[in-house]
């Protein structure tokens, strides 16, 4: 949003923030969770795709259902962060690229595209 545009809102009486932090009015700590929690998701996807596996097969890795795995994947909050740190290294993730998505690194290679998943084969089950 340009300086012009936010003025202009602005003067029609509408309040305008920087991101989604200042809207909710979430402290620094809040926030920091949400994108720790984002960051580790999006590990475990990497992490089971890097590894060919569908999501039913992620979920027998785990020893879970697929409807738990996609609720991991799509940042269900009630989701544990134990159990994103340890689905991600179930599905191969390594201890090095845990620490980069808590750290606030990205989370994985897959968010700065430093390697790319396997490609599986689609299979119909009978």
């Amino acid at each position: 949003m340009d300086a012009q545009e936010r003025s202009s809102l602005e003067a029609a009486g509408y309040t305008v923030v920087a991101d989604v932090h200042d809207w909710l009015g979430l402290s620094k700590a809040e926030s920091d969770f949400i994108n720790l929690k984002l960051d580790l998701r999006h590990l475990v996807r990497f992490a089971r795709e890097r590894a060919g596996l569908t999501q039913a097969q992620a979920a027998r890795r785990l020893k879970s259902s697929q409807s738990r795995i996609s609720k991991i994947e799509g940042g269900d909050p009630s989701v544990s962060l134990d159990l994103l740190v340890s689905a991600a290294l179930t599905l191969g993730a390594t201890r090095e690229e845990v620490a980069l998505a808590i750290a606030g690194g990205g989370g994985s290679a897959a968010r700065t595209g430093d390697a790319k998943p396997a490609r599986r084969a689609r299979t119909r089950a009978a």
